[in-house]
């Protein structure tokens, strides 16, 4: 059986019939074959439980994975305030599972997951969204076993507020991780890039407290900030800088290697709320963006998704770019699908969003937590030639 994918994308005043349009436009798309699993990008502006509940009035039993975005992504570029629905149909099984403790505890969250991959013995693919402001998503991938399939994002939503949701099956909410075990005929590959580059600047970490960054070279990080860009050290707490802070994310030494860490919000005492820890004492590297850079990381992401998948054919692309992505391209919405087409072709679907965070596998480790990201996932069908690759 092949495998058959497509996109629908809907705008209304209330959730459930923006999430009810999206369906049927996606339902139409595939024609007379079943759906098999639904992914839902929904803008966290509608309520969760509306736009679940007008998704599966017309897909019924359909497996659904879901998260919340500022907005979604489609061949067509940008959606703002919409829900973006992908229906994927063939020869595979798609199960969904919801862990409402996840902002509890990563940890505890990853066992459950291991216990339920490892009572199978056949290949599977965890594709996962959690909470992107509440949880500890290094924490979380650290207990995963080395070379775990598992990929996803952390969902984005109101960075004033926190508001974002996820979805699973029937079940929706804040705090938790929604997952779908995926396997059978069905080949994915990803790729994963980034836009933002070293300018010169060097900071040492001087006092860190879990997620809050308190100090850079001895003073707030807020006014480390300020003495770079010209703006008051008091401004860094009140929007917009306090959010536009995660334009300009650090490279952080981790090992022989850095990562890119980035800000979710300026607080009020001037210190950074970050989702991942950083240590006191190493130093961080600022990073500046800039469309060429994005688009060459997006094109860069999807050729590697594509060499993974081998000889089997792209079907779908689920794109999730970080929420720095939308905030630095405002003036060309959408360019990062521009940039993945051109790789993957214009009749490829496409779906996805913003995150505060993506997931990868480590093909030596367990899977990697990013910040400032873009992640492509192409799904295939896999042929007998590919299966033996």
């Amino acid at each position: 059986m092949a495998l058959f994918a497509s996109v629908g994308s809907a705008q209304a005043l209330d959730g459930r019939e923006a999430g009810l349009q999206a369906a049927h436009q996606a339902l139409n798309g595939i024609g007379a074959n079943a759906p098999g699993f639904a992914i839902v990008i929904a803008s966290h502006q509608y309520q969760s439980r509306e736009v679940l509940n007008g998704v599966i009035s017309l897909l019924g039993d359909t497996p659904v994975l879901g998260f919340a975005s500022p907005a979604g992504l489609t061949q067509e570029g940008q959606q703002p305030h919409s829900v973006v629905i992908a229906l994927l149909s063939g020869d595979f099984q798609a199960e969904t599972l919801w862990f409402p403790g996840y902002a509890q505890s990563g940890r505890e969250t990853a066992a459950k997951i291991m216990q339920r991959v490892s009572a199978r013995e056949e290949r599977q693919t965890l594709l996962f969204f959690a909470d992107g402001f509440n949880g500890d998503a290094e924490q979380f991938c650290d207990m995963l076993s080395p070379g775990a399939s598992v990929m996803g994002g952390l969902s984005s939503g109101d960075l004033h507020t926190g508001n974002t949701y996820q979805m699973a099956g029937s079940q929706t909410g804040s705090g938790g991780l929604a997952a779908s075990l995926l396997r059978g005929n069905l080949k994915i590959g990803i790729g994963h890039d980034y836009g933002w580059e070293q300018v010169g600047k060097q900071f040492r970490v001087t006092r860190s407290r879990g997620f809050w960054l308190r100090t850079l070279d001895g003073r707030p990080a807020s006014e480390a900030y300020a003495n770079l860009f010209g703006y008051p050290a008091r401004d860094w707490a009140f929007p917009p800088l306090n959010y536009l802070a995660r334009l300009y994310p650090l490279g952080v030494e981790q090992g022989e290697s850095w990562v890119v860490r980035s800000p979710i919000r300026v607080e009020a005492d001037g210190s950074f709320r970050m989702n991942a820890a950083i240590r006191d004492g190493i130093d961080a590297y600022l990073l500046v963006g800039s469309r060429m850079a994005c688009e060459r990381a997006a094109r860069n992401a999807t050729q590697q998704a594509l060499l993974q998948l081998g000889d089997a054919k792209p079907v779908f692309a689920l794109v999730l770019a970080d929420v720095a992505w939308q905030l630095l391209l405002k003036a060309q919405a959408g360019i990062e699908v521009a940039a993945v087409q051109e790789i993957l072709g214009t009749k490829v679907p496409i779906a996805g969003g913003y995150t505060l965070g993506q997931v990868v596998p480590d093909q030596d480790g367990p899977p990697k937590f990013l910040n400032q990201h873009i992640a492509v996932i192409v799904f295939g069908e896999e042929t007998a030639e590919s299966s033996q690759t």
